[in-house]
């Protein structure tokens, strides 16, 4: 019996897949437990249907990432720290700082688990902070740390 797959299932393939099975095993185990549906024409047209909307969203998806790349590289945004005397600084800049700052200079909603500084910022200047937008866009982000 041809089965096209839900979901992924380890022993026979990936969500998606068009795979034959033996009759028993498709209606005891693999229908009941919806990890997959009968391979009629109906069937197949829906999953074409299917694929072909996630492929529209998760374009859609890529170009609102590469849209927010463009717009943030020309953005800056400002942070202040506290200095003693010498010009030492207190503390350090963190993710989260950052995503705070974007929110109250710019109204930006960025997820502080996306913002990929390497080591917190312990200086004053201008920094490159990389965004992880998408899969496949990174986007930077301009960081620029000044004496409170």
């Amino acid at each position: 019996m041809q089965v096209i797959l839900l979901q992924d299932v380890k022993s026979l393939g990936k969500k998606g897949e068009t795979v034959k099975v033996s009759d028993g095993y498709a209606r005891n185990y693999v229908i009941p437990k919806k990890l997959g549906v009968e391979a009629t024409e109906k069937n197949k047209n829906e999953l074409k249907l299917q694929k072909a909307h996630e492929d529209k969203l998760a374009a859609q998806k890529l170009a609102e990432a590469r849209e927010m790349a463009e717009k943030l590289s020309v953005l800056d945004i400002v942070v202040s720290m506290k200095a003693g005397n010498n010009g030492k600084v207190f503390g350090s800049i963190s993710a989260k700082e950052i995503a705070a700052a974007a929110k109250d200079q710019h109204g930006l909603d960025l997820d502080k688990k996306k913002i990929q500084v390497a080591e917190p910022i312990k200086s004053f200047g201008k920094f490159e902070v990389p965004i992880k937008l998408h899969t496949q866009v990174t986007g930077k982000l301009n960081v620029i740390v000044q004496e409170a």
